[in-house]
């Protein structure tokens, strides 16, 4: 299969995630930008922030017209996390890679086992107001566990967003699209010289319209498929994620 077909294929893929589930850019486009299409991995890192922040802010606006995105919450809780995810960044040179990949397939396995748990509390009380300390703080938490592990702002803001500040399942994907455009916007200090655009400006097209039509499939199911769709995936990619790191 040509690498044209490959990256349009993976593309839609990543798209649909994003816009139907509000994260996997990062943790579904470095894989396929690697083992299917034989990027180096600091290749494909660039290269993903190129792809994700180009097709988070496409789903964003989606989700925007449709009144998915609670603005004051996002901004506060992806501002909060900037400089702690800057810090734990700095501190992921001095770890071994093998353990940063498990206890991010960890974090990502834990927030699927809570959200597949019956949210009895969080359903009567789907619009009440976030109190912005608890916003920060989880937003901050998030920072740490981003700049620490790589990837994961999307896969892991969603649950945040509904386990923590109760935040119903479309909320939490429209807003943690917000989240995930920010730190995009914020870490765009990586450059693009030598990259490849023959592969990498077919995926972000094919992402951007895979964006559109997760945003439709994600308005025409329930909250609760959609929560459980979410975690079904971040269990896979946990169990990926350490498969890969020990093999």
């Amino acid at each position: 299969m040509s690498a044209l077909i490959l990256a349009l294929v993976a593309g839609a893929v990543v798209g649909l995630a994003l816009g139907a589930l509000g994260g996997g850019g990062s943790v579904l486009a470095v894989p396929a930008l690697i083992y299917l299409l034989g990027f180096a991995p600091a290749a494909a890192t660039t290269a993903s922030l190129v792809i994700v922040t180009a097709t988070s802010l496409t789903a964003l606006y989606a989700h925007a017209r449709a009144g998915n995105v609670r603005w004051k919450a996002g901004m506060l809780f992806a501002a909060a996390g900037l400089v702690p995810a800057a810090v734990a960044g700095a501190a992921t040179a001095h770890l071994p890679q093998a353990l940063l990949t498990a206890a991010f397939a960890a974090v990502a396995a834990l927030a699927a086992a809570r959200m597949l748990r019956p949210a009895r509390a969080a359903a009567g009380h789907p619009q009440r107001a976030v109190r912005p300390a608890r916003a920060a703080r989880a937003g901050a938490g998030l920072g740490a566990l981003t700049g620490l592990l790589g990837v994961g702002g999307g896969f892991l803001a969603v649950p945040a967003l509904v386990t923590v500040l109760a935040f119903e399942m479309q909320a939490a994907v429209g807003t943690s699209l917000l989240v995930i455009s920010a730190n995009s916007l914020a870490t765009r200090g990586a450059t693009t010289a030598g990259a490849d655009w023959a592969v990498i400006a077919p995926f972000t097209g094919a992402a951007i319209l895979g964006a559109w039509d997760g945003k439709r499939l994600a308005a025409k199911v329930t909250g609760t498929l959609l929560k459980r769709t979410f975690a079904l995936v971040l269990l896979a990619v946990a169990a990926f994620m350490l498969v890969d790191a020990f093999a």
